[in-house]
């Protein structure tokens, strides 16, 4: 099966000393950057900055509103110099950065408070400038808050009070521990090191423990096929497809918190893929690869060792995206081998991809197809650094206070590790996933195509159970919901709180302190918005886990005694244990 999409159209210019010459300096400067492009950042505050010097309305209207914050703050300051009270701004409800006591007491509630005024402030002046496009006005307010962030009153030892009181209280011991810490993580990334207590959760030891063999391996992936822990098990077979921007085991973390041995101990028989960390000579490695030698291949090896059985398809993330292009593309040519298709946090409609597409237009993706050209591949760390740009409030200059003025090192959990172990992409699939799925929206508009020919997601009449989590930054739910309507099939949407990665990880037990809503749209049926759903859907306490469980039970037939490990006799022998030997390539 061969994937195609949209691709730069060549020019005489390419493949000349010339072009190659303006490769290599944009490599280079990206490496400077962060992969960010300056040109697309330099376009957007001009864009704003010409616009607003034309708007002496919008001049008129921010000068005023920092004259009466400023009058409110000295008002504020007058009245309650010696002595805590009501803040005259609050801070947004995720901003948790001047939460504790130590910041409502004088001189450090003025301070912060200026700070958020002066904060709010900005957010004023770089919204509602008429005539900027709202990609270049949200590059601009992302970049003005990213720098406000920078100094932050909490960022620094004489600003921040938490960090004076625990200094006071140490006699200056956090300081040294900080020190340390900072020394230590210095050491680490020269060495191209992970970070300090990730080295506790080691895949096959600690993590990725729920019993298998791999019964299947090509140049890009390895299937792994889990053992039963109950006497019968539902004769559908599921297939999960994890993302292959990270390692596959965040749904089979520590046992615990794994989703695998989840349903495996509820009776059904799992398939695993475990995507193949690509080096440089795996850069023309594109979308029809991760399709015909990465799904389809796992297709053919899962109803080849449990024949007869049609598949329940499981995807997470971009997993879940390429599972459901496959499923398009099966529904087009009457392979009828999958029998439900779940999605979890995945988009088929990239229009508003949320922060991420802040980094996805024209200038910013021929900027990093030059620096990907050089070495091959995208970095993992690149894009860590990317995703950790977006909440760098909380990532990056609360963990550096954390670590470094307080001296506390926050204890390393199995799915910080997991974090931490990061992939790269190969050149050619990394540009054109970006291009034809973010850039274009192909798959949402039809134009997506394999083997010559477009997919439509409307063909796909598998019932679906799709999952969206509320604090969402990579895959926003309002944008995950658009399968209802990009889909003529029964969907039963979940909306779980939490974020990405907690908002999947989330298992049933004592303690959990989550909820999720639950609701199914028949087909035909009339659409309903995502507000109107969230406020008709019930919600429900707990793990959102039982319920795909049973909704995977609801799509199953049969118990029946549980499948041979592998198929020899079909091609599919037992190769290794579980984890495989992919999830440990660095």
């Amino acid at each position: 099966m061969k994937t195609t999409s949209k691709s730069q159209p060549s020019t005489p210019f390419e493949n000349t000393p010339s072009y190659d010459l303006d490769r290599m300096l944009h490599g280079t400067l990206a490496r400077l950057t962060q992969g960010i492009s300056p040109a697309a950042l330099t376009q957007a505050w001009v864009d704003w900055a010409l616009h607003l010097a034309f708007s002496p309305g919008k001049q008129l209207a921010l000068t005023e509103k920092a004259l009466h914050k400023t009058q409110r703050l000295t008002q504020h300051a007058a009245g309650h110099t010696n002595c805590p009270g009501e803040p005259c701004i609050e801070p947004l409800p995720q901003d948790k950065r001047f939460s504790a006591s130590e910041w409502q007491h004088w001189p450090f509630n003025l301070i912060y408070q200026s700070f958020l005024l002066n904060q709010q402030w900005w957010h004023n002046a770089t919204t509602d400038v008429r005539g900027v496009t709202r990609h270049h006005e949200e590059l601009v307010t992302f970049a003005a808050r990213q720098a406000l962030d920078m100094v932050s009153p909490s960022n620094f030892f004489i600003t921040n009070p938490e960090v004076l009181a625990e200094t006071y209280k140490t006699g200056g011991m956090n300081l040294w521990q900080g020190m340390r810490n900072w020394i230590e993580d210095a050491q680490r990334l020269a060495a191209r090191q992970p970070p300090a207590g990730v080295e506790q959760f080691r895949p096959g030891h600690e993590v990725a423990i729920t019993p298998g063999k791999v019964v299947f391996r090509n140049r890009l992936i390895e299937l792994i096929q889990y053992a039963p822990q109950t006497e019968t098990v539902f004769a559908e077979p599921i297939l999960i497809v994890p993302s292959w921007i990270l390692k596959y085991y965040i749904l089979d973390l520590s046992p615990d918190n794994s989703l695998v041995r989840y349903l495996v101990g509820q009776g059904h028989t799992v398939f695993m893929v475990s995507w193949r960390n690509p080096d440089k000579a795996d850069r023309d490695m594109g979308m029809d690869a991760y399709l015909k030698d990465g799904i389809m291949a796992a297709l053919d090896a899962v109803t080849t060792i449990v024949p007869g059985q049609r598949v329940q398809g499981f995807g997470y993330c971009l997993g879940g995206t390429l599972l459901a292009i496959a499923a398009a593309a099966m529904a087009r040519d009457g392979d009828e081998r999958m029998t439900s298709l779940t999605l979890l946090a995945s988009l088929v409609d990239f229009a508003d991809p949320g922060e991420l597409g802040l980094f996805i237009d024209e200038s910013q993706l021929a900027y990093l197809d030059d620096a990907m050209s050089a070495q091959g591949y995208l970095d993992g760390k690149q894009m860590s650094g990317a995703f950790a740009l977006l909440n760098s409030r909380d990532l990056v200059f609360s963990r550096r206070v954390r670590d470094y003025l307080m001296g506390k090192r926050q204890a390393v959990t199995d799915l910080t590790a997991w974090n931490a172990d990061a992939t790269r992409m190969p050149f050619r699939q990394h540009s054109e996933y970006l291009r034809s799925l973010y850039l274009d929206n192909d798959l949402a508009q039809g134009n997506y195509q394999v083997t010559g020919r477009p997919v439509a997601l409307m063909d796909i009449k598998l019932p679906i159970f799709c999952l969206g989590t509320q604090r969402d930054t990579v895959s926003p739910w309002k944008s995950v919901y658009k399968i209802n309507l990009l889909t003529e099939t029964e969907v039963t949407f979940c909306l779980s709180t939490g974020g990405h990665n907690v908002g999947v990880v989330n298992p049933p037990g004592p303690g959990v302190k989550r909820g999720y809503q639950l609701g199914t749209q028949k087909a035909p049926a009339r659409y309903v918005a995502p507000e109107a759903w969230q406020d008709k859907s019930p919600s429900y306490e707990g793990s959102w886990w039982p319920a795909c469980e049973a909704w995977l039970q609801s799509h199953a037939s049969e118990r029946v005694a549980p499948p041979e490990m592998g198929n020899k006799a079909g091609g599919y022998a037992v190769l290794d244990d579980a984890p495989g030997q992919y999830v440990l390539i660095p």
